[in-house]
């Protein structure tokens, strides 16, 4: 198609923050960042209804020079893979908006505008088809995500921002010295499809992959670069978890799909099983760790570091079970866990509490309340008919068939995570009402259900029928694992 749809879903947001520096009060900047996020949303249904699920090629591509002095170029497309992830960020962005409704009642107009910019910072990632664009996006999503984490959070708000912030920027600090690297190895272009094809030394492949490695595993985080994580939680208003857990965290696992993999197929496949090794600590690791939690975010902030360890393992176990479940477990948590997030912000919102031992008997007090928190908790624990399951089931065959012992210590993981779930809903939604400050918590309005009624949706729709996903992105997967097997190590 002629219409430049990838730049117009990219730039909506950005033209809604344009409209929102001249807006007045605080109910029309609401209004407005909804309004302008559901038409970007909606822009996605003709990227998809146009997306040709035969071809692993970039679809809707456009190309424009930029700085042609050093071959950079605005170029973007998507693919396969990228096409779930542009879509699950419009999904989240109407949903995060909903989910500040209430919450942000002190310079809302700019908190609104941190949110836009930020939808169009990620938007970029997952489009960018040059190393440089993809750079800017990736750097510049730090600026909202420090903002909204450290004007709009919590108590502790400026630590966890500056946590976050020196983190992120230290291992940008390494990718950028790869990305140079590969800039000179390859003949000096910053095209991503022709960086692809590039054939790098066994030793370049080796230290730009261990560069790339630090990079992309603060962004997963995975252990042990994972120590941000809690704090920004913690910290972040309720629509800055959910950015954080539903797409932020996936930022990482798509660079590995994006550059690692494909680029530096030799260090990929010699490096394996140290990824895979750290990807079970950190799955069994932050099972143990959300066990031991008192406080309902933190413990659904360990449980995303267990989560996206499940992503990182599938995705280098080099087999296509694998692979497709890892980038299908992607797409699973941003809805599983960005609605547990929601759920613990506007459960915060009534009580003004998060320690688990402050509730019990929430069923009888908000039902509807307590049967959304079921359904979450059940995908999250990975029930057989629920979206998570399908997606650690293809991870746990792909392990099987790289090592069985990594297999089964995932195993043990995934145990966990169905022992600290049920055991944090039995604590909050079963028993009897103790604590007068559960009677606080009032049932859900028509806002907050909408937003936990279609993540529900997609919760049942990949559970129960997961092959329309799994054909959108299986000819891109399998290309990308032909790239990286077609070279040996």
């Amino acid at each position: 198609m002629d219409f430049p749809i990838l730049s117009v879903i990219i730039l909506v947001p950005l033209a809604g923050a344009f409209v929102l520096l001249f807006v007045r009060g605080p109910a029309l900047a609401r209004w407005v960042a909804l309004v302008v996020t559901v038409i970007d949303f909606l822009l996605t249904v003709p990227l998809f209804a146009g997306f040709d699920t035969t071809t692993y090629e970039m679809q809707f591509r456009e190309t424009y020079t930029w700085i042609p002095a050093f071959g950079i170029n605005y170029a973007v497309g998507v693919d396969g893979i990228s096409v779930l992830f542009v879509f699950l960020t419009t999904l989240l962005g109407w949903i995060c908006v909903l989910a500040s409704w209430k919450s942000i009642e002190h310079k809302v107009k700019e908190f609104m505008i941190a949110l836009l910019v930020m939808q169009v910072t990620m938007l970029g990632v997952f489009c960018a088809l040059d190393l440089f664009l993809f750079y800017i996006f990736w750097e510049t999503m730090l600026i909202p995500m420090y903002l909204i984490i450290g004007v709009w959070g919590g108590d502790n708000r400026v630590y966890a921002a500056f946590k976050f912030f020196l983190y992120t920027l230290a291992g940008s600090v390494l990718f950028l010295v790869g990305i140079i690297v590969l800039y000179f190895q390859a003949g000096e272009t910053f095209d991503i499809l022709a960086l692809m094809e590039g054939n790098y030394s066994p030793t370049v492949q080796i230290w730009v992959f261990l560069a790339f490695f630090v990079a992309f595993a603060v962004k997963v985080p995975m252990f042990p670069f994972h120590t941000w994580l809690p704090d920004a939680h913690v910290e972040a208003p309720t629509a800055g978890s959910i950015i954080l857990a539903g797409v932020l965290l996936k930022m990482g696992a798509y660079g590995f799909l994006r550059f690692s993999l494909p680029m530096l197929p030799y260090a990929s496949q010699t490096l394996s099983m140290f990824v895979a090794v750290v990807s079970v600590i950190a799955i069994v690791y932050g099972g143990y760790l959300a066990l031991a939690q008192d406080d309902l975010k933190r413990l659904v902030a360990y449980s995303s570091i267990s989560h996206m360890g499940f992503v990182t393992l599938g995705l280098f176990v080099l087999n296509i079970h694998g692979l497709e479940g890892g980038i299908l477990q992607m797409f699973n948590h941003g809805i599983t866990t960005g609605a547990l997030f929601l759920f613990v912000g506007l459960i915060y919102e009534r009580t003004h509490s998060r320690l688990i031992a402050d509730y019990g008997g929430l069923t009888k007090v908000a039902p509807i309340f307590a049967t959304f928190l079921c359904i979450f908790v059940l995908s999250s624990m990975a029930l057989p008919g629920t979206n998570s399951f399908i997606g650690e089931l293809l991870v746990l065959v792909g392990a099987f068939g790289y090592d069985k012992s990594i297999a089964v210590l995932a195993v043990v993981g995934a145990m966990l995570s169905a022992a600290y779930l049920l055991g944090m809903y039995r604590k909050v939604a079963l028993g009897a009402v103790e604590n007068p400050l559960v009677q606080e918590a009032w049932d859900m309005d028509t806002r907050e259900i909408s937003s936990f009624v279609v993540l529900a949706v997609f919760v049942i729709w990949v559970g129960l029928s997961p092959k329309p996903f799994i054909d959108i992105m299986h000819v891109s997967a399998q290309h990308l694992l032909e790239q990286v097997l077609s070279r040996a190590p």
